[in-house]
């Protein structure tokens, strides 16, 4: 196994962690150099399970026995062994620039995106959630939880969404975004086009005259599920393109839900029942100890 103790922050092997507070220069490098950050043992895991490569690793010393085994298994791998470099807290801090608590950080091979085509191709695929815009990665992290929890299948992201595997994206995903499905659409709103011809029925999730309470809105088929950017909501564009609009009906005197949230109540007034109810089964058979 490849363990690397690290005394300098300046240390050019460590370029891939460098300065990961910094939004502008993540989302520009990342997708450059083919790399994603996660963040966390259970992130990290998550990540190796659905089938991402790490480059390496970095982590505070007290953090590397309780981790040997997940290294273990990688080196094990068919790749073999991947580097994995050990550092104090203050040196941490210095390459990062934030505090890194949560076990540890691994740079990731980024994966060969899927195109709509082939993502729409799934005929498996009941209900997909198009995010246009939405530029602040915790509500991005925060909805792939919610599509993975409550039954949606798969996420498409507009050209100027933020980037799902942006770290905190990942880390508040929980990992998710590793499950779901997902790909950025080339061109918007142009792009309904292909969920049409795919037959699905495109709802934007939108406060306008025309919404229909989602209580009464009993779509056949598929159905792609539109959410807006924090601020201004769905563009004109966007609301233009979609078949229906569809709201959350509210009561106290409130008129709307943050975007995560709202992402959350939508799913599932949307999602399929019967196969909900066969994912609870399924998870519930396997919480359950085997008979002896």
């Amino acid at each position: 196994m490849s363990i690397i103790r690290i005394d300098e922050a300046d240390d050019p092997r460590l370029a891939d962690y460098v300065g990961l507070t910094d939004v502008a220069l993540r989302s520009r490098r990342e997708p450059e150099e083919g790399l994603f950050i996660a963040e966390s043992t259970s992130v990290i895991e998550r990540a190796l399970e659905a089938g991402h490569r790490p480059r390496s690793f970095l982590m505070e010393e007290k953090w590397l026995e309780p981790l040997l085994p997940l290294l273990e298994s990688v080196d094990a791998g068919p790749r073999g062994s991947v580097q994995t470099f050990v550092a104090r807290k203050a040196v941490l801090e210095s390459i990062t620039g934030f505090n890194v608590h949560r076990g540890a950080l691994a740079a990731m091979h980024r994966p060969h995106p899927l195109t709509v085509t082939e993502l729409l191709a799934d005929l498996s695929l009941r209900l997909v959630v198009i995010l246009e815009d939405i530029v602040d990665h915790t509500n991005v992290g925060a909805i792939f939880r919610s599509v993975a929890a409550l039954g949606a299948d798969a996420v498409l992201v507009t050209p100027r969404c933020a980037d799902p595997l942006y770290r905190r994206s990942v880390r508040v995903s929980m990992g998710t975004v590793f499950q779901i499905p997902w790909t950025r659409m080339p061109a918007w709103p142009h792009g309904v086009k292909d969920l049409r011809d795919a037959g699905f029925t495109v709802a934007a999730l939108a406060l306008t005259e025309q919404a229909v309470a989602l209580d009464d809105f009993s779509p056949e088929g598929r159905v792609a599920l539109v959410l807006g950017t924090e601020g201004d909501g769905i563009s004109e564009r966007g609301l233009a393109a979609a078949d229906v609009h569809v709201r959350i009906p509210m009561a106290g005197g409130v008129d709307s839900l943050n975007v995560a949230a709202a992402s959350a109540v939508a799913i599932w007034a949307l999602r399929d029942r019967d196969d909900q109810a066969k994912r609870v089964t399924m998870s519930a058979m396997a919480a359950k100890p085997m008979a002896t």
